[in-house]
């Protein structure tokens, strides 16, 4: 009787054992609980600029189109960072954010003998709602996304002393602006919780940016010449990333 005792007192202490171990291993990714993560973010931009055209000449419209001038943006890198709230265990609202990162934008056509025309600094944050596959218990968790995203441009610079001389003469001067926009953004990811806490993932998100550019250019005797273009960013970015969930 006494080692049948003992037994169920062994049995009692491994079952609470087991039921702790169980509990600590679960994933903390559930209703509640909030996620930060950090890591390597590429930015690939897919689209291209329509021709450059002359808008106007000291005020007078000229609307004069330069046929083959063209120009893309280049592909960066940058520290990615997001952070999500689950709303319940399958629902979250994540933020997408990045440390500041610069631009080329690359001549093409008849201007691709000039290389980089000139860099600006995008500021481009996102909220989506994702919807995460799978039970909160599960270490491999796809999830789909939709969001909205503000573009917008600081340190906007035409920087090719040799593209600016050819436009505008010897001693002449630019500068440009790009406008600001809302766009829809699409996400596709998933997570693999490595501990309760801790976990890897991957996501792959696109957006379809539009924004239209404005050069202000001055010969060396002062007349000013406007011309604009409209850029197609639509950045493909890939984001892997390590994280905490709280």
């Amino acid at each position: 009787m006494r080692n049948y005792t003992r037994m169920i007192n062994s049995v009692g202490m491994a079952a609470c054992i087991g039921s702790i171990a169980l509990t600590d291993n679960a994933n903390a990714q559930s209703a509640g609980s909030m996620t930060f993560s950090t890591g390597w973010l590429h930015i690939a931009p897919q689209g291209h600029a329509t021709p450059l055209t002359v808008a106007s000449v000291d005020g007078m419209a000229v609307n004069q189109q330069l046929p083959g001038s063209g120009a893309q943006a280049g592909s960066t890198d940058t520290v990615g960072i997001t952070t999500e709230y689950y709303v319940t265990d399958n629902i979250g609202v994540a933020t997408l954010l990045g440390l500041p990162l610069t631009v080329n934008l690359i001549g093409e056509g008849t201007l691709q003998k000039y290389g980089n025309l000139g860099s600006t600094r995008p500021m481009p944050p996102a909220i989506e709602l994702r919807y995460h596959l799978f039970s909160a218990e599960s270490k491999f968790r796809p999830f789909l996304a939709l969001g909205v995203n503000y573009t917008w441009f600081t340190q906007v610079r035409a920087t090719n002393k040799q593209f600016i001389t050819d436009s505008f003469g010897p001693g002449g001067s630019a500068r440009a602006t790009l406008s600001s926009s809302w766009n829809p953004v699409f996400e596709l990811g998933a997570n693999y919780a490595i501990t309760k806490h801790w976990s890897v993932g991957t996501s792959v998100n696109y957006m379809p940016v539009k924004t239209n550019l404005t050069l202000y250019g001055q010969t060396a005797t002062g007349t000013q010449i406007v011309s604009k273009s409209t850029l197609r960013l639509n950045p493909l970015s890939v984001f892997l990333n390590v994280a905490y969930t709280f």
